[in-house]
């Protein structure tokens, strides 16, 4: 810890104005944004020596917690197995290390533990010196022997390219900075990779490359000049073809060309139309295409690689179901489909023809409230899908689901040492009803044994952007909570997609406002209903939902005790009318686009670094990191010096800053639960509950 402080720092005030629309917008602190001035390195430090002071009593609550959460997690670990071509791979984890080794074994599932392991990747070795460490991709090439991986040791997401022989151990002389999607082309020597622009941080550019070549030589395929769109790339499971998408956050396009013939063009499946999205696989000579373009929930059609714009429709759009995903096999596939919020997996069984989805089945989860995705498929040819299934009270659990049979086999079930009893929890699913009618969903997890209608403390989790469904699994280090007598709600807001497209589209732009208000109303409709008592609310989100926690905490400062808001997109106008920064073109399409009037005002309306006023504000857990590449550390850093300057109550404003990571905290294991450590050693002071644990 840095040498603590009792006072909190003042950061001094230097005018910007920015006038536009009739708005003169003031900032007073962006001088902020000077990551390599001393003076800004030395304000960071007074604010984490600040945040240490303050949060110095709790030190024994923090190892207590650590520990605890410690003893939920199985330290030495093997995943399961997952075959691909002549190996099965997996991943494991050794007590003490901080980071995975992903290894593979030949041959088949009789002779696999007397198999000999191979290291693929030893990224705990990566590691080795490095405060940071991220894979970001890690293909292997079609005969085994190669393996084409980028890391990140920053926190920037700045992902470098390496290639390593599996055969020798060796690395090869391919180096690449700033890749993004990595695939392999079938002859074993011929790499596609993204690269992203050096100022906006967007996939922009596909090269091929062969090798041994100079990099000099590889040769630009695609590139992408509009603003708002990534380039990715991808292999079929069958291996026949790449896939190389286009895409915004509201429309896409699609090419594609033999894995066989790399070196010929990419053919263009239709063009681009603003607003429609279109996603493309291919099995049996067709590709089979995930479209919205009759309806916001996406339809399936199919069309020849001859003519990929002439569509055969396969599943029609449904108002009420969104198409998430559809993943093919050789005799069958697998609709990823989300209706009243929560996730369905449905088998389709292939016809005689190929082009029709017959005999269907759907695998059913009796919960109120889960998650649910494919995992690990890599094999084209198989009668066995994997899948894996979790909610907030049952662990990750890996099944494999026979589809002559119809049966589901438990392969594993995470372990949660320390003595997790899963009946002594409960979930639930209800809805609270908005000004407008709308029912949100909110799920809800608690310890049966600690519930006491209207009393105990409250924790709300949002996020509501991106069209993004919030994700209901198990997380161990939530028993720290829930043992406390903590009930943790999860509010489904309009922004996100958890009932689908149209629940993204009521939720941004010029609808911005309806995620905030749907949060306050689900925090006032768990008080009413008893799951938590008045006074001892906390609220926690990241990144948009740090927009999301900054929007409420302005709207209805009196409802929240704490809020924990993690590297929170607070100075919206600020960064929405910088064009230079990375991701502010793409997100016009999310939020609006400031050079418009209309768009500007909605913005400032909710904008949190703007509407900051004089009140007596929640206790505050700001949290950022030196090296974020999507909320730049200055947002946070700017909204809490402000907020010092109206803050009328006594709880303490804290900002904590990572000063060796990025977006999402600290890379190694045992560094991300100090840090979950000090949250909730934040929350339980504040909440005023007992540092003891209910046995």
């Amino acid at each position: 810890m840095s040498q603590p402080s009792t006072k909190p720092p003042i950061a001094r005030q230097d005018p910007q104005h920015t006038t536009l629309h009739g708005h003169t917008l003031v900032d007073n602190y962006g001088w902020l944004r000077n990551k390599e001035s001393e003076e800004v390195q030395n304000y960071l430090h007074a604010e984490n020596s600040y945040a240490e002071s303050v949060m110095a009593p709790t030190a024994e609550l923090q190892a207590l917690l650590y520990r605890e959460m410690l003893t939920h997690i199985k330290e030495t670990d093997v995943s399961v197995p997952t075959r691909e071509g002549a190996y099965f791979y997996y991943a494991r984890t050794t007590q003490g290390s901080q980071y995975p080794v992903y290894c593979r074994k030949p041959g088949t599932r009789a002779t696999f533990e007397q198999a000999a392991e191979q290291v693929v990747l030893d990224v705990e070795a990566l590691a080795k010196d490095q405060s940071f460490m991220s894979i970001g991709g890690m293909v292997i090439s079609d005969d085994g022997n190669l393996v084409a991986y980028s890391a990140d040791t920053t926190g920037f997401r700045q992902y470098t390219l390496h290639v390593k022989d599996l055969r020798t151990g060796e690395l090869l002389t391919e180096q690449v900075e700033r890749v993004g999607s990595l695939v392999w082309a079938a002859d074993n020597r011929t790499l596609f990779y993204t690269v992203e622009d050096e100022e906006q941080k967007r996939q922009h550019q596909l090269f091929r490359h062969v090798l041994g070549t100079p990099h000099a030589d590889d040769v630009l395929v695609l590139e992408e000049p509009d603003e708002r769109f990534n380039l990715g790339a991808g292999r079929t499971r069958d291996g026949v073809l790449i896939i190389v998408e286009s895409g915004s956050h509201t429309t896409s396009e699609g090419r594609f060309l033999r894995a066989d013939d790399p070196t010929s063009g990419l053919q263009l499946i239709v063009p681009r139309r603003d607003n429609i999205e279109y996603y493309a696989d291919h099995r049996n000579g067709l590709l089979y295409i995930r479209a919205n373009d009759q309806g916001r929930n996406f339809r399936l059609v199919t069309a020849s690689l001859d003519a990929p714009a002439e569509w055969t429709e396969q599943i029609a759009h449904r108002e009420d179901v969104m198409l998430e995903d559809v993943s093919l096999f050789e005799h069958f596939a697998v609709a990823s489909e989300r209706h009243n919020g929560l996730e369905h997996l449905k088998v389709l069984h292939f016809s005689g023809t190929g082009t029709a989805t017959a005999k269907q089945a759907e695998i059913r989860f009796p919960e109120p409230a889960y998650s649910v995705h494919l995992s690990g498929n890599r094999e084209f040819a198989t009668d066995f899908l994997r899948y894996s299934y979790q909610s907030l009270v049952t662990p990750a659990s890996v099944f494999d689901y026979n589809v002559r049979t119809g049966e589901s086999v438990l392969l594993k079930e995470q372990e949660v040492p320390g003595g997790f009893d899963r009946s002594l929890y409960a979930s639930e699913r209800i809805l609270a009803k908005a000004a407008d009618g709308t029912s949100i969903p909110v799920s809800i997890v608690y310890r049966k044994d600690m519930r006491v209608p209207h009393h105990g403390p409250l924790h709300v989790y949002g996020y509501g952007s991106y069209g993004y469904a919030l994700p209901l699994g198990f997380n161990p280090n939530r028993l720290s909570l829930l043992d406390r007598g903590f009930v943790l709600a999860y509010a489904h807001i309009r922004g996100g997609g958890d009932l689908g497209k149209p629940w993204h589209d009521a939720g941004r732009l010029a609808h911005k406002r309806n995620t905030f208000t749907d949060f306050v109303t689900v925090t006032e409709h768990l008080l009413a209903e008893g799951y938590g008592e008045r006074g001892r609310v906390a609220i926690q989100g990241g990144s948009a939902g740090g927009l999301l926690m900054g929007a409420v905490t302005n709207m209805r400062p009196d409802l929240f005790r704490a809020v924990v808001s993690q590297v929170p997109f607070v100075d919206v106008m600020n960064t929405m009318l910088d064009a230079s920064l990375p991701l502010t073109v793409p997100e016009y399409e999310e939020w609006g686009n400031p050079n418009e009037q209309e768009a500007f005002e909605t913005m400032l309306s909710y904008s949190p670094y703007d509407n900051l006023r004089e009140a007596a504000y929640p206790a505050m857990l700001v949290k950022t990191s030196l090296h974020d590449s999507q909320v730049m550390y200055w947002e946070p850093a700017k909204y809490v010096a402000k907020m010092r300057t109206l803050h009328t109550g006594e709880h303490p404003v804290l900002l904590h800053t990572n000063m060796t990571a990025g977006h999402g905290g600290a890379s190694g294991r045992y560094d991300y639960l100090k840090e979950i450590a000090f949250d909730y050693a934040f929350l339980l002071r504040e909440l005023g509950v007992a540092p003891s644990v209910l046995e």
